[in-house]
């Protein structure tokens, strides 16, 4: 196994990410989406251009057996609807039979009731990373009220005690989505400072990243690679991808097609030349 492939290999995170996203579009993970209604159309796109193959099975009855075959699964609660909470409990019992990863994105939680309680149920179900912004990742470590529905309130920083609680007790990896994103698996926690402000004015620019992670997991399952490196590298990649579409952009509106373009056109030795990481212990 070669440098970049080592589990370790945050040392050498833009290494690994550009290694990862080569094999990711070598053979596409099939990643199951169970997400905003919002966004659907939008995520399906990114994991398009990015080179995975999409699949949003949200119906009961087929959401458990398609986690079962999935590379990758996303759980988003954007939306959360009778039929997408029943389909989210399903697709996640596929996802531990089968032991494929899966990810949590807990959106608006802390002050809307049904979707709180639910995140906090599936947050006991050891998802292997959770995505949300500082004010969703204190409400689910039960520190705050949450943010201003999918808005943050609390910043990247204000969060990161409370991501390392949250990721050692449910062994998952903890991503906060901020100006510079906070990776943590609990002991080890990685800052990417890429990104552009323009994600935050298109609808669905973070729903979308955790699908990104849920595809990078998926593929580091053949890799060696860990999820922690797995879903910083996700989140490199997307953010590097940003900012490449920012500079030809207009607007929110000319952004969220060049996303998908950047994400396509985007090569490993873009990544490598790009990424400002920085890593350490906690």
């Amino acid at each position: 196994m070669s440098d970049l492939l080592r589990p370790d290999s945050i040392t050498d995170l833009p290494g690994a990410a550009a290694a990862l996203w080569g094999v990711l579009r070598e053979t596409p993970p099939l990643t199951h989406c169970i997400t905003n209604t919002v966004v659907a159309g939008f995520t399906a796109n990114v994991l398009l251009a990015l080179g995975a193959a999409p699949a949003m099975v949200d119906i009961v009855g087929e959401a458990e057996m398609f986690a079962g075959v999935a590379s990758g699964v996303l759980i988003n609660l954007g939306t959360p609807t009778p039929e997408q909470r029943a389909a989210s409990l399903e697709a996640v019992a596929g996802a531990a039979t089968a032991g494929t990863p899966w990810v949590l994105d807990p959106v608006a939680i802390g002050a809307l009731p049904i979707r709180t309680a639910l995140a906090h149920q599936l947050a006991g179900q050891r998802p292997t990373a959770i995505r949300g912004n500082a004010s969703e990742i204190l409400a689910l470590a039960g520190l705050s009220a949450g943010g201003r529905g999918v808005d943050a309130t609390d910043s990247t920083d204000a969060a990161a005690d409370a991501a390392a609680a949250l990721a050692r007790r449910t062994g998952g990896v903890i991503a906060v989505s901020g100006p510079v994103d906070l990776v943590t698996d609990g002991e080890r926690v990685l800052r990417l400072a890429n990104g552009h402000e323009l994600l935050t004015r298109v609808t669905g620019g973070g729903c979308a990243l955790g699908a990104v992670m849920a595809a990078f997991l998926g593929t580091a399952r053949n890799t060696g690679h860990d999820a922690l490196t797995a879903v910083a590298a996700a989140s490199l990649v997307y953010t590097i991808a940003a900012e490449r579409a920012a500079t030809i952009s207009t607007g929110p509106g000319s952004f969220a097609v060049a996303l998908l373009d950047a994400l396509a056109s985007v090569g490993p030795a873009d990544v490598i030349a790009d990424a400002r990481v920085q890593a350490g212990a906690l």
